[in-house]
């Protein structure tokens, strides 16, 4: 099943490169950068569907039962251009491809004086034959070390600096998902590719291990009043449980509900929050204005202010 989307992947990627892209780039005389064209358009193709996916689950659940409703959308639009920006980007693939690439040399090296890197199927060969529970377990392993990353992000002062950027939004939707500062999202896409190689995360399975991650991260922001129910809530993270996490009361290191995709991770380290029909204000009171009404441009200059008071406060 893999193979077969993957092939149909490639072959609307190729088609749309040759009618598109390839004759503007012939035409313009740049046929030299042919191959890094071909990759921006994996990119661009893979973060459109990221898009079309998300918005076709998360805009008639909004519509359905929203929390709050606003007279103007306009810091909505923000994080809109803030998702447009990311997804067809698509750092965390593009940090994937890259240290795929750094990796593969060194293991090469590696290989060549006899000792090879354990990689999850090297430490259970049985899962070359159990190609979903492989990818279940890569899922659970990410998701746990993303848990990390984001409790990391409010624990230094210079990351939640940065971080605050997401935290600000008092009109919380889907689209709030991606909004971070870039900084942000490049140490975001360094450490899911690094631990993706690290774990052997096989290249054509890592594209939907991204989406599901991604679907999981939106729908938890969606502006829906929506929970699993007891037992539900404690299996997936629902929108109700990560809004707990965007209550004005749930910044910084006060925060709770940390999970992406799975609440253990919560449960077992103490920062769960599992109260029913509680959806708060969201926002943070301390951050700066810039942070909340400000456009990307803006947001993103007062991102680098903020990490360089934090860090030269701390030294000082």
């Amino acid at each position: 099943m893999t193979d077969f989307l993957q092939d149909q992947y490639d072959g609307v990627t190729s088609w749309l490169f040759e009618v598109l892209l390839q004759p503007a780039m012939y035409a313009l005389g740049l046929m030299n950068w042919a191959d890094e064209a071909f990759q921006w358009m994996d990119f661009f193709v893979f973060g459109v569907i990221q898009v079309i996916v998300v918005a076709a689950v998360c805009l008639p659940l909004e519509r359905w039962r929203p929390v709050e409703r606003w007279e103007s959308h306009g810091l909505v639009w923000t994080d809109v251009l803030y998702t447009l920006l990311s997804r067809l980007g698509i750092l965390p693939l593009l940090g994937f491809i890259l240290f795929y690439t750094a990796s593969s040399r060194i293991e090469g090296m590696i290989a060549d004086s006899g000792f090879v890197p354990p990689t999850l199927e090297t430490l259970l060969p049985w899962l070359r034959e159990a190609p979903l529970v492989a990818l279940a377990l890569y899922i659970v392993i990410l998701d746990f070390t993303e848990y990390w990353r984001h409790r990391f992000q409010h624990i230094f002062p210079w990351w939640w600096a940065l971080h605050s950027i997401h935290h600000a939004q008092t009109q919380m939707t889907f689209w709030t998902d991606d909004r971070n500062h870039i900084l942000d999202d490049i140490i975001a896409a360094a450490w899911f590719g690094i631990i993706a190689v690290a774990i052997g995360v096989p290249p054509g399975q890592f594209p939907i291990i991204l989406l599901v991650l991604r679907l999981a991260e939106s729908l938890s922001h969606a502006n829906v009043r929506l929970d699993f129910g007891r037992l539900g809530e404690r299996l997936l993270v629902s929108p109700r449980f990560h809004r707990l996490h965007h209550g004005v009361l749930s910044v910084g290191n006060l925060g709770k509900n940390y999970g992406v995709l799975l609440p253990v991770w919560d449960w077992i380290f103490g920062t769960a929050d599992f109260r029913r029909d509680h959806y708060p204000r969201t926002g943070d009171p301390d951050a700066p204005a810039t942070y909340v009404r400000g456009g990307w441009l803006a947001q993103q200059a007062a991102g680098l202010r903020q990490v360089w008071r934090a860090i030269t406060a701390r030294g000082a």
